[in-house]
């Protein structure tokens, strides 16, 4: 008497296994997008409030640098400034003048990191846009939440 699995059984095990997989595999990347997406938000609300503090200390908004050495947010934050050094799949892009501000956050590899842009400023709205784009350097976008 032979102990073990036949090939058939071992087959049809594989198949079993291949069938979950394609199955789990989609989703699991899609909850990956979701989950970068909303630590990019969060990292805008957290660069928002960090503005506001850096303001009300130094009366002027500071860039991601100087909030950094403020310890305003954390230093993975301020050095998410290009795609090879992205934070949760994004990386962020201030831009400061008299009185404003904007920080906008980019998927790093668009489609797999994330599939959308979003940015926010002085107001404290976080837009957001389905496309790959700086939306720090324009007015495109839908409030998140509309």
């Amino acid at each position: 008497m032979n102990k073990g699995f036949t090939l058939i059984e071992l087959m049809i095990v594989v198949a079993i296994i291949a069938i979950i997989a394609a199955i789990a595999i989609p989703n699991l990347l899609e909850s990956k997008k979701a989950a970068n997406e909303a630590a990019a938000i969060s990292a805008l609300r957290t660069v928002s409030s960090a503005q506001e503090l850096y303001n009300t200390r130094y009366a002027r908004y500071g860039s991601l640098t100087q909030l950094d050495a403020a310890n305003m947010i954390d230093s993975v934050l301020a050095g998410a400034t290009q795609a090879s050094s992205a934070k949760s799949g994004y990386y962020f892009n201030m831009r400061t003048g008299t009185g404003v501000w904007c920080c906008g956050a980019r998927a790093a590899t668009w489609g797999t990191t994330g599939e959308r842009s979003f940015r926010i400023s002085q107001e404290g709205v976080i837009y957001f846009s389905n496309s790959d784009e700086d939306l720090t350097s324009n007015t495109n976008g839908t409030a998140l939440g509309s």
